[in-house]
């Protein structure tokens, strides 16, 4: 259980933080930029729930708990044998190993984004990042994901990350386009794409 009794500690005044394992590192490292990134997406989808219908809520509530999970994974480098362990995990955060996100995690998203996409029109051109509040923001989420989706798979190639971290962002960029559908009327209130319409 984390205990905080105190916000600042002066400890990153240099410029440095600490991992997950005490590591100390300069905070323009990318391995601390995958993870507030992260955060960034948890703030955006904190905001998207002001907007969020009940049964949306929900699942956006635990979006934001996957996404503390998520952060709580990158900011501890994973060692080399780790890996392999992880990629067979199904649980999270088991006995006293380190937290990881965990593929069952993944697995909900898909399974939610198959629910909702089932009731959506036919998509028959891009679509705009609009339409009701609720959307834009989705929207927005969607857009801060594939940057820490990027921003993780740039760390991945530098040193170990869990493939799942990588694939949990790539399904949640897919489930936010999803559900900004879902809350632009199933789609029919999407705002489309006229290519070269202001030539």
């Amino acid at each position: 259980m984390v205990t905080l009794s105190k916000i600042y500690t002066r400890t990153g005044d240099s410029g440095e933080t600490a991992l997950g394992n005490g590591e100390r590192r300069p905070k323009h490292d990318l391995r601390i930029a995958a993870y507030g990134t992260v955060d960034e997406i948890n703030a955006t989808v904190g905001i998207a729930r002001l907007h969020a219908p009940p049964a949306m809520d929900l699942h956006l509530a635990l979006i934001q708990n996957d996404l503390f999970d998520l952060g709580a994974d990158l900011c501890r480098p994973e060692t080399e044998s780790e890996t392999e362990e992880t990629e067979a995990d199904t649980g999270a955060g088991a006995g006293t190993s380190p937290l990881r996100i965990a593929q069952r995690q993944v697995d909900r998203l898909e399974a939610e984004m198959d629910d909702m996409n089932a009731d959506l029109t036919v998509l028959r051109s891009f679509i705009l990042p609009g339409g009701a509040p609720l959307a834009a923001y989705l929207h927005l989420a969607r857009t801060v994901t594939r940057r820490a989706e990027r921003l993780t798979v740039e760390l991945a190639a530098r040193e170990p990350v869990n493939p799942v971290a990588i694939r949990y962002l790539n399904r949640l960029s897919d489930w936010c386009f999803v559900a900004a559908r879902v809350a632009n009327d199933q789609g029919r209130d999407d705002v489309l794409w006229v290519p070269g319409a202001n030539r």
